[in-house]
């Protein structure tokens, strides 16, 4: 093993620290966009080697270190992005303000980075888990070591990607919308024009898109047209069916998540007890102590839900991330807003906590859990490279407090820029997560559809099936499902090409650009409306 010295760089944290915050922006914006996010370990390990080969003299644990501290921001992100945006929904009139959500980020962070710290051993060495995510990441950085090709290919295509969405939505060039004005009452029919939508179909690729896609059939064929026109409902009942329908099956997949998770960590504590978290190597007994305490009190005092729910929250983080961590490692899969609804529907069987102080634990839950899931991918990445784990854990740390406070603002700017009434439904941010954890506090619109939705979301999910895609289907605009099945065929297309740079690897490469390249410009024109505004 290399001298911890040539692993945790200053260059390499500032290098992080740059990139964590292009990330973390990007992801909000994604995130409330698809209602989707995507793990951004890929990404930011290229980003990372290009950036170290350009300034010579690196190694492989270098770049790992370093694209550690770049992606620690995305599932913090992904944590606000799933929850916040469900005040909007219920409550337009009491938007959190730019501190509270901070305080749910750090809070949310502090339990994430020291429960996750706890069982990195047990999860990455011990048990071995799979981590796919962190496996390929690994396996991705060994091969372009030796060349920056891919890093040029991934830069070029951000460049074409920032561009077509400047055309479009600043200068009005690109029309948003193709076939728009094919009428279908409760159908959101056309084509996105979005290359970023498009990349995300293709990275996802041809079956989970397709079973994305025929949840959209179900929701927008059957349901809506099928339904209606064979007179068993109106329109106005058949989108109460069709989304109770989607959040439900999203619900239920998550919920076959934690039945499978806490099986399999049944199923490992009877045949390894020892357990033996990673402590001793960290001294994690001088701070994290002190951390958890931070945390709870910023629940119980900066975020005013008392001091008995504050530690319920503490204790079912505990819980839920070691459920997250084993989720992520058996089958690269964080609901992190269904732990969030967990942990809440668990306080209120104590704690009568209803509206934004409800929504407030959630957003708390769901950051600790989503940050798991990339800490403990990049060390499942750090394990199989050879990095010192105390240099990855240093930089998930910097990466993580500064996602917390760039994800906080970026969702604040744009819940400014655009106002309450652009979150969920047909809005302008569809939030399909954060539609879920509105529906759960506020009541579901059809409850009989949403039961046989959770039903069908657990008993699916534990078949095996990518059911989560099939909720998500349901549940969004039939524009977002149609133009990610157009991505998804592209990729077919090309991987049956006679051209090495749009194949495999390469073609993923080029996909995350275009995801980048949309989803950064976004956030930018939200900030530049929201300083407009504050100017004028």
């Amino acid at each position: 093993m290399r001298p911890m010295r040539e692993q945790l760089t200053v260059r390499g944290l500032i290098i992080g620290a740059l990139g964590s915050v292009i990330i973390t922006t990007s992801s909000v914006y994604v995130a409330l966009k698809l209602g989707a996010l995507p793990w951004p370990v890929f990404f930011v390990a290229l980003f990372s080697l290009f950036a170290l080969k350009l300034l010579g003299n690196t190694n492989i644990n270098e770049v790992n270190v370093t694209h550690t501290a770049m992606s620690a921001g995305s599932m913090v992100a992904g944590g606000l992005a799933f929850s916040i945006p469900a005040i909007c929904m219920l409550y337009p009139d009491s938007m959190p303000s730019l501190g509270t959500i901070m305080l749910c980020a750090v809070a949310g962070v502090l339990l994430g980075l020291v429960f996750t710290l706890f069982m990195r051993k047990r999860f990455i060495e011990d048990n071995d888990l799979a981590y796919p995510i962190g496996h390929g990441a690994a396996e991705m950085l060994q091969a372009s070591d030796e060349g920056g090709h891919a890093a040029a290919s991934l830069f070029g295509a951000m460049g074409v990607s920032a561009l077509f969405a400047v055309l479009r939505d600043v200068f009005g060039a690109i029309p948003v919308m193709l076939f728009s004005k094919v009428r279908i009452p409760g159908v959101s029919f056309g084509v996105y024009c979005s290359l970023m939508t498009i990349g995300m179909g293709f990275m996802i690729g041809v079956v989970s898109v397709g079973v994305w896609f025929l949840g959209a059939l179900i929701g927008n064929l059957g349901i809506m047209i099928g339904g209606v026109a064979a007179g068993l409902w109106d329109v106005e009942s058949a989108s109460a069916i069709k989304s109770s329908l989607g959040i439900g099956v999203m619900i239920g997949s998550g919920l076959g998540i934690v039945i499978k998770a806490v099986v399999g960590i049944i199923k490992d504590g009877r045949g390894n007890r020892g357990g033996n978290p990673d402590v001793k190597s960290f001294r994690a007994w001088r701070w994290a102590p002190i951390a958890v305490a931070l945390a709870a009190a910023v629940c119980a005092f900066a975020l005013h839900l008392g001091i008995v729910v504050s530690v319920l929250i503490v204790g079912l983080s505990w819980i839920l991330v070691s459920v997250a961590a084993q989720s992520v490692g058996q089958s690269g899969v964080s609901p992190m807003e269904v732990f969030g609804i967990i942990a809440l529907q668990v306080i209120q069987l104590v704690c009568h906590t209803t509206g934004v102080p409800a929504l407030l634990i959630v957003a708390v839950v769901a950051v600790a859990c989503g940050l798991t899931g990339d800490v403990m991918n990049d060390f499942k990445a750090g394990h199989m490279l050879g990095t010192d784990p105390r240099a990855q854990w240093v930089s998930e740390v910097v990466g993580a407090c500064i996602g917390a406070v760039v994800a906080s603002i970026a969702v604040f700017a744009l819940i400014s820029a655009y106002g309450p009434t652009a979150f969920g439904g047909e809005g302008q941010f569809v939030a399909a997560q954060a539609s879920a954890v509105a529906s759960m506090v506020g009541g579901i619109p059809n409850l009989p559809a949403f039961i046989v939705g959770v039903v069908v979301g657990a008993v699916l999910y534990l078949m095996g099936a990518p059911v989560l895609m099939l909720g998500l289907g349901i549940y969004l605009p039939f524009y977002l499902s149609l133009t990610a099945a157009i991505g998804a065929v592209v990729r077919v297309v090309c991987d049956h090409l006679p051209f090495d740079a749009v194949k495999g690897d390469s073609g993923m490469v080029i996909a995350s650009g275009l995801l980048g390249g949309e989803s950064i410009v976004g956030v930018i024109l939200a900030l530049v409306a929201v300083i407009s505004g504050v100017a004028g």
